[in-house]
C-alpha cells in the first residue's frame, strides 16, 4: 500500500471530520458493504459520517448493519447537496469516475473537501486527492480491509464492520469463485468470521430472499437464453414488458448473467435488460479465462469494469442492441477460442 497516501489519510483523520461516503449509482453488495464498513470504522474515531447513495438499492441488502442511516440522494437532493458541500472529507467507494454517481458528480467535483477514492476498478479518473486504487483485488471491501490493516487498527474491527466487509467480498467474488480470489482473500475472510461475521446468516440474507415473482422472472430469463456454440457465448434479453409482467423490483436481475457461464464450454455470458424509464439497455458481461469483458464493454458499449466482470449500456432498442452485439461478437471468434 502506498505509504505516502496512507500517511496523508492518517493526517487527514487525526481530528474529527465531517465525512461523506458515497457509493456508485445502483449500489451492489460491495458498494454498500464497503461504505457501511468504512462508516462504522470512522465513527469509532469520533468522525461525523453520512453515507449518501445516489439512488435506492435492492431489498436483499437492506439488512446490513448501518443500513438505516443511509441517505438516498434522489429523495431530497437539496438537503444532501448541503451535506456534501459542508463535508471536510468525501470518500468515494467502489467507483472511479464521477459519472458513476449521476447528478451527484458535479456537486462532488465542485466541493472544496478532500476527496479520497477507495476502489478496485481499472483506469481511474484523476478527481481524487488521495487514491487507493487496487484493480488486482477482487472487491472494494478487500481494499478497505487492507487500509484498516495498514493503519494498524484490525484490533477494533467489530462484528458490524466484519459483517459489512464480508458481504462485499462474498458478492463481488461470486461466492469466492472468481480468479481475483487469493489465499489472502481467504485469510481476510477468516479474520472477519473471527471478528463476528456470521457467514451462514449472511449467505441466507443475500441468497435466500427471492419472491415468487423473482423466481418466475429467473425462469423467463432462462427461457430466453441463447447459446452460440462456435463462439462459446451465451446471451439473454429481457424486455421492459417481461420485467413488468413479473412485478420487477430493483435487484431482481442480480446475478442472472452468471447462469450463461454454467453452460458447458461457455466462456462469455451477456444479459441485456431494457429500461424504458432511462431510455437505455443495461448490459452485464461475464467471462471465464483470458477473454476481457472490460475491454469488450469499453470498446462497444460505453462501459467497463474488470477483466472477467463488466457492465455497459446501449441507447439502441433492445432488438438493435442485440443485433449490434451479435455483429461485433463475430470479430472475437479467435479470442473466444
Amino acid at each position: 500500500m502506498n505509504t505516502l497516501q496512507l500517511n496523508q489519510l492518517k493526517e487527514a483523520l487525526k481530528t474529527p471530520q465531517r465525512v461523506v461516503i458515497i457509493p456508485h449509482k445502483n449500489p451492489d453488495g460491495d458498494a454498500i458493504g464497503s461504505c457501511l464498513g468504512w462508516m462504522h470504522f470512522l465513527k469509532k474515531f469520533g468522525h461525523q459520517v453520512s453515507v449518501i447513495s445516489p439512488n435506492e438499492y435492492p431489498q436483499f441488502l437492506q439488512w446490513i448493519p448501518g443500513n438505516e442511516s443511509v441517505c438516498i440522494y434522489n429523495h431530497d437532493q437539496d438537503q444532501f447537496n448541503t451535506i456534501i458541500k459542508q463535508a471536510s472529507i468525501i470518500f468515494t467507494l467502489d467507483f472511479n469516475a464521477l459519472n458513476r454517481i449521476a447528478k451527484m458528480g458535479a456537486v462532488v467535483e465542485q466541493s472544496d473537501a478532500l476527496k479520497v477514492m477507495i476502489d478496485h476498478h481499472r483506469e481511474p479518473e484523476g478527481y481524487a486527492n488521495i487514491s487507493f486504487s487496487y484493480p488486482e483485488l477482487g472487491s472494494t471491501c478487500e481494499v478497505v480491509y487492507h487500509i484498516i490493516e495498514a493503519l494498524e487498527h484490525t484490533d477494533i474491527i467489530s462484528k458490524e464492520i466484519a459483517t459489512c466487509l464480508y458481504v462485499g467480498i462474498l458478492t463481488d467474488s461470486g461466492s469466492f469463485r472468481f480468479p481475483s480470489v487469493t489465499a489472502k482473500t481467504h485469510r481476510i475472510v477468516a479474520t472477519l468470521i473471527e471478528k463476528g461475521a456470521d457467514h451462514v446468516q449472511i449467505n441466507d440474507n443475500i441468497k435466500d430472499t427471492a419472491t415468487l415473482d423473482r423466481l418466475q422472472l429467473i425462469g423467463k430469463a432462462l427461457n430466453n437464453i441463447h447459446y452460440i456454440s462456435e463462439l462459446r457465448t451465451a446471451y439473454v434479453t429481457l424486455s421492459q414488458e417481461e420485467l413488468n409482467s413479473f412485478n420487477y423490483q430493483k435487484g431482481d436481475t442480480e446475478g442472472l448473467v452468471n447462469y450463461g457461464l454454467s453452460i458447458q464450454n461457455c466462456v462469455f455470458s451477456v444479459i441485456m435488460i431494457e429500461n424504458k424509464k432511462e431510455g437505455i439497455i443495461k448490459m452485464s458481461f461475464r467471462s471465464k479465462g483470458n477473454f476481457s469483458v472490460n475491454e469488450f464493454a469499453r470498446q462497444h458499449f460505453d462501459g467497463g469494469g474488470h477483466h472477467n466482470a463488466a457492465g455497459g449500456r446501449s441507447e439502441f432498442s433492445l432488438n438493435k442492441t442485440c443485433e449490434h452485439f451479435l455483429a461485433v461478437l463475430n470479430n472475437y471468434k479467435e479470442a473466444l477460442q
